[in-house]
Formats: C-alpha cells, structure tokens, sequence
C-alpha cells in the first residue's frame, strides 16, 4: 500500500491502518525531507533561500509541522468532512483524533471553552453582523507540532512493514481496469514504478494542482471549492488581547457591505510571527505561526483575512487564479511578500519604508517589502477585506488603525475538490484522495479524520 504524503490526513492514514492491522506493508513517501532535516533558512536570516522544495511545505509533517499547530475540536471548522458524515459521527473521530495527539505529547491546555466570555463576546459581535464560531483549540506551538510529529514519525517507521521514503516525488497514478494498481515515483532523478493494491493520496496544498491533475488524466470529475485570497494581519497584541485570552483565536465571520462577499479570519496566532512560504519553487506567499514558549512569544498577534468566492462554469481553474494572484504581488516587491500599512491603502498611496518605520506595529517579517495592495488584489477583495476589518474593529478596537500592517498575499490552494465518495473513495477503485490538497480540507484535525476514515474503509476490504 502506498500513502503520498507525509502530512497529517497520510500520517493518520498509516497510523490507524497499522493499529489496526500490523502486519500491512506500507509505503509512505514524500517530495520534502526528513522532519529532522526541515529548516527554513529564512527563520534564521530573515531572507527566503528559496529552497526547492520549500521545507516549509513540504517533508514529514507537511505544512503543519512548521505551522501554528492548533487542533480545532469542531466539525464546523477547518474543513468540508460534514458533507460526507453527519455531525455526530465527525464529533466522534475528531475526538479519537485528539486523543492520538495527546499520546503522542500535544499540549493538554485546551482553549475556547468554559468561559463566560466567550458567549459574551459571541453576543457583541452580532450586534454588528458578526458571526463568532466558537470552538475549542488546543495549541501546539510551532516547537511542540514538531516533537508531536517526531514522536508518530518514530513509532510508524519502528514497525516493521512501514517505510518512509523523503525527497521522492509522486509523478503518476496506475490504473487497471478501473483500480488503482500502483504508483510512479521520483527519486533522485530516476522514476520507479511500485505495484500495490491501494493508493492513498494525501498530497496536501503543495500537491494540490498535481492531483488535480492526475484527477483529469483519470477521469475523476473535480468541482470547484470557494477560492479563498485576502492577506495576513499584523496588529500589538494589546488589540487582540481580550480576545485571544479565551478563545485562542477568534474565527470571525462577515458579510461585506458593498458585495456581501464572505470574509473570515483564519490562523490566528498571539505572540506570533509572520511567515513566507513558497510553492513549485516559483510563487511566495505569506502565512503565521507561533511558539508555545513564553519566551518566544513576540509583541503581535497575526491572522488572515480570508475573501471567499464561488466561481462558476466555465471558469475550471481556481488554484491557477490564487497563484496568479500571488504571482502579480511577488513581481512588484522581485519575488517576495508585500507589506502595506492599513492607513496608507486607505488614503490610495504606497507605503514606502520611512513610512513603515513611523508605524507602532513593528512588523515580525523582516524581508516584506513595502507596497501597495491595491496593484495586486481586485478591487471586490479589496473592498471587502477593508470593511470587514472596520466591523471588526467594533470588536478589537485598534483594528481600523493607520498602523495595522497588511501582508499580501494569503492563497489557500485547496479549491479544487475531487469526487469522493463518504469514505473518501474516488470512482477508481481502491484510490483514495483526502486532507487539503484533494480540497475537502483545511486544518490539522479535519485532515487527520480523513486519514482515518480511509484506513478504517481499506480494513473493512482486508
């Protein structure tokens, strides 16, 4: 059996497979490195050495082991896996899910619940048409998703049967007569073919247009998911304080004014720092994270602010408009991320540097280059992620302030959806496509139920 990718729906994949039967073979491969060989030069120099394949993204962990790491305890959150089961079959593993991560060291301080604040808080913000989506989180930190991750890594690969195999790419799917019959892959520069029974592809949104392709060549019908494309805030903690006590993050959601688009925030990090990642080696976005340390919190809290559209027919190609979008932004700063004060978008100018360094938000990412947002997002994104920073502010007052920094652009590439069935079987069968990069999707925990919704189906064909 082969599992692609190392993120967490391929980690949990293998892990309840082996749980349950020990003696399966399993491959698991990956196109980054090992987790103990994943360093991103620029957290140390503040300046991308566009490594490919970004070590951010991609290597044991995948793009969660140098994220944020929140466990978020809703079905209603970090995903689509209620439009494959009902709520109360999803409250069920999105428990057993937590459990596993507590075996393996997550942090037992669960935020976002038992607080009278926060149903306090859930009642101010409707008075301005806000929606709070309460939820519990539970915080890894940046530091503790890797030992997390380290600690699975070690157990699965001390089994017996189970193998994992860094910087080898996926470059086909096999298929005969309608199943999956094995596997294509890459490794330094020479192509072998594996034979197996079952493939599970778990590619996360590195992976994401690969499968999608694959989809195609396969005759996989994909659907078009929202396209989601905003920027990432940076804002004093002293402005999101009051919130991040109880909540941890605060999920926000509004309708803007002009459109009624849907805007939302998303990965909210206190004490955090602002990130670049890079994707295929040619398009940078941004992102956030933060440490669980105390002594690695820094003065910010960051967060993105996300504007979802649903296309329609015929436009079929939603990932390649979120890099193009990321693409217009990395040509005018030469290929990194853009920073814009709040205060100059509003009054239509650039933002240079001497006007940055009049801001009171110091900014954590130290290689953004001042710009002008308004050259990059359409005016409808634009528009909305304004207005909804202005509700919000009714919220965390300091939100609507010259001083907020805005990085652009914040892409999440999980918009192409493929056709799965309820146990996340495509038409093919005996292939499975789950986690982000099969955009059903977008968190840590709702990608690892999926993983374990697939072992538990591949079991009951044993």
């Amino acid at each position: 059996m082969v599992i692609i990718g190392a993120g967490p729906a391929g980690i949990f994949t293998a892990l309840e497979l082996i749980k349950q039967k020990k003696e399966l073979k399993l491959l698991i491969v990956d196109k980054g490195p090992h987790l103990n060989r994943r360093a991103c030069p620029a957290r140390e120099t503040g300046k991308c050495a566009n490594c490919h394949p970004c070590a951010i993204v991609s290597g044991w962990g995948g793009a969660g082991a140098f994220s944020d790491g929140k466990l978020t305890q809703s079905a209603e959150v970090g995903g689509r896996i209620l439009d494959y089961m009902d709520e109360d079959e999803a409250d069920r593993l999105i428990k057993y899910a937590d459990d596993i991560y507590l075996s393996f060291g997550a942090n037992a301080a669960l935020y976002g619940i038992n607080s009278a604040r926060i149903e306090e808080i859930k009642y101010e913000a409707l008075k301005h048409r806000i929606r709070l989506i309460p939820c519990g989180v539970r915080h890894l930190g940046t530091e503790k998703a890797i030992d997390v991750l380290k600690a699975m890594y070690e157990y699965l690969v001390s089994q017996a049967n189970v193998r994992f195999s860094p910087m080898t790419e996926a470059v086909d799917i096999i298929v005969d007569d309608g199943r999956a019959a094995g596997v294509v892959v890459r490794r330094q520069g020479q192509e072998e073919i594996i034979d197996c029974d079952y493939v599970v592809i778990a590619p996360g949104r590195a992976g994401a247009e690969w499968l999608a392709q694959q989809a195609k060549k396969h005759g996989i019908p994909i659907y078009n998911n929202e396209v989601d494309i905003g920027v990432r805030v940076e804002v004093p903690n002293a402005v999101m304080d009051h919130l991040t006590k109880d909540l941890y993050e605060a999920k926000l959601v509004y309708y803007s004014d002009t459109f009624e688009n849907k805007v939302r925030t998303f990965c909210m990090n206190p004490g955090g720092v602002v990130s670049e990642e890079h994707y295929d080696g040619k398009i940078a976005v941004v992102n956030g994270h933060s440490y669980a340390d105390p002594a690695l919190k820094t003065d910010n809290t960051n967060f993105a602010v996300l504007v979802s559209t649903r296309f329609t027919q015929p436009f079929n190609q939603p990932i390649e408009y979120g890099k193009y979008i990321a693409y217009l932004a990395n040509m005018l700063t030469g290929g990194g991320i853009m920073v814009q004060r709040l205060g100059d978008l509003l009054m239509g100018r650039r933002t240079d540097y001497s006007r940055l360094k009049k801001s009171v938000t110091i900014p954590t990412l130290k290689s953004a280059v001042p710009g002008d947002l308004s050259y990059v997002l359409p005016q409808r994104y634009l528009t909305s992620i304004v207005e909804a920073l202005r509700a919000f502010d009714k919220l965390a007052p300091g939100l609507y302030s010259r001083d907020v920094l805005l990085y652009g652009v914040e892409v999440k590439f999980y918009s192409s959806k493929i056709e799965v069935s309820s146990r996340f079987e495509t038409p093919v069968k005996n292939l499975y496509a789950i986690g982000d990069g099969a955009g059903i999707t977008r968190g840590l925990m709702q990608a690892s139920v999926t993983g374990i919704v697939v072992a538990r189906d591949i079991i009951s064909k044993l």
